[in-house]
């Protein structure tokens, strides 16, 4: 099966259903056609340039290049993290936390697959590295947001019951416990759909873009397979470290709650 390769004007036949969704948008007086419009045009030329410089990098074949790239991605993907929440840590905090916790779980899940499962030549082939740490970047980004914002509001929202629980003498990690745990399960919840939905609900989208490229259905459904363990493990590191780095930062020396240390954000 031979690639079909679409021409501008198949573009412009999909792109149609964006002008019909900011139809309805003002026919309905729903007042986001303009957020359509603009997300499918910021959309747009945020894939062309990806394009490009995918195509830099799988020429070059640098791993100064590939490294770079993917420390800007990790960074990109920090910074959403940090800004999420509603309530935020002072200062540089959630970058710090969003920055490790991003690097060390993207880091850990990508170098796993690449030197056990896929083991491309060189280990650092960009056609592989660069699509895996996007991928993953995603899940870890979701589940690390997710955990932090349910993580901060809880423990905003219940400070008289945690700080009640400290003052009859209990340690600060058992008081924080049913939060933690609760923010680590939210974080975890998108990719646990994911799995639950895939190959009955929906076909996950690499499995579908192998499939349309002409790759045969079942190895296909192996990388899938692959990539949806991935995303669950980075998942996981991503929502434990995050919640645990969080919970530390709202605590002293003397085990009190520094809710003074949070910040709400609109």
């Amino acid at each position: 099966m031979n690639p079909i390769h679409l021409q501008p004007l198949d573009l412009g036949i999909a792109a149609s259903l964006v002008l019909l969704d900011a139809a309805i948008s003002m026919v309905l007086g729903l007042r986001i056609h303009r957020q359509i419009l603009w997300s499918a045009i910021r959309m747009v030329v945020q894939l062309v340039l990806v394009g490009f410089v995918l195509r830099i990098a799988f020429t070059l074949n640098s791993p100064f290049f590939i490294l770079c790239l993917v420390i800007l991605m990790i960074t990109a993907a920090a910074r959403e993290i940090a800004v999420r929440p509603a309530h935020r840590l002072q200062g540089f905090a959630n970058y710090r936390i969003a920055a490790v916790v991003v690097s060390f779980s993207t880091t850990a899940v990508v170098l796993l697959a690449l030197l056990t499962a896929i083991r491309p030549t060189p280990w650092y082939d960009p056609h592989y590295v660069i699509p895996l740490v996007g991928i993953v970047l995603g899940s870890v980004l979701n589940s690390a947001s997710l955990g932090l914002d349910t993580f901060f509001s809880g423990v905003v929202n219940g400070r008289a019951a945690i700080e009640a629980q400290l003052a009859l003498g209990t340690k600060f990690h058992r008081a924080l416990m049913p939060y933690i745990s609760d923010s680590i399960r939210k974080g975890l919840i998108p990719i646990i759909n994911q799995m639950s939905a895939a190959g009955i609900i929906t076909l996950p989208g690499i499995m579908t873009g192998q499939i349309l490229a002409g790759v045969d259905p079942i190895e296909a459904v192996k990388y899938q397979i692959l990539l949806m363990f991935l995303l669950t493990g980075g998942s996981g590191l991503s929502a434990v470290a995050a919640v645990y780095f969080a919970s530390w930062a709202i605590t002293d020396e003397r085990q009190r709650l520094r809710i003074d240390r949070l910040t709400k954000h609109k």
